[in-house]
């Protein structure tokens, strides 16, 4: 459980694991229509359908050592606003290191995704998990593109993710 960032902070954020009474607060993000599209998961199911597979993945991320999404806290509210993580990840045959984000609708806008992403890459370098991270984004999830260009990344190519054309971006450790 090395890549898990539970109990980081950043200047809005606390980072804690997800726990399943957090299903409930999560499920509003599959109210978006592309949320399904841009996560790489099947848009015809249901938004019940969608959070039981997305907790699926991240409690097995979790007992596999492949990283996972951090629940995100607001620290003025306390409310769930989001998740971010390091995540283990196959691309082309290669294992590399990425920082996913999903913020949940009625707090995009407001420099969560990015203020934890950074923190996420942050963390990986300080650490020397990898030389360097990606982020992978469907090309037509704008909103998560600028989400990577503030964290410092640049796009070096596109591959077929989960049966979805994504683009790749990704920066390297500034340490090494």
């Amino acid at each position: 459980m090395k890549y898990l960032l539970a109990g980081e902070e950043t200047e809005r954020l606390t980072f804690r694991l997800l726990k399943k009474s957090d299903f409930d607060g999560w499920l509003p993000l599959f109210d978006n229509k592309d949320a399904a599209r841009f996560l790489a998961m099947d848009p015809s199911k249901t938004k019940r359908e969608l959070c039981e597979f997305w907790f699926e993945k991240v409690f097995n991320r979790y007992q596999n050592d492949l990283g996972g999404m951090n629940v995100l806290i607001e620290k003025s509210s306390g409310n769930l606003i989001g998740q971010c993580g390091l995540l283990v990840q196959d691309i082309d045959n290669k294992i590399r290191l990425e920082v996913g984000y999903s913020i949940l609708p009625k707090y995009w806008g407001k420099g969560f995704a990015t203020e934890a992403a950074i923190k996420c890459k942050a963390f990986a370098f300080e650490n020397n998990f990898s030389e360097t991270i990606i982020s992978i984004i469907h090309p037509e999830n704008i909103a998560s593109e600028k989400v990577a260009l503030k964290n410092g990344m640049s796009m070096t190519k596109q591959v077929m993710f989960h049966d979805m054309l994504a683009n790749i971006f990704e920066v390297k450790n500034p340490l090494k």
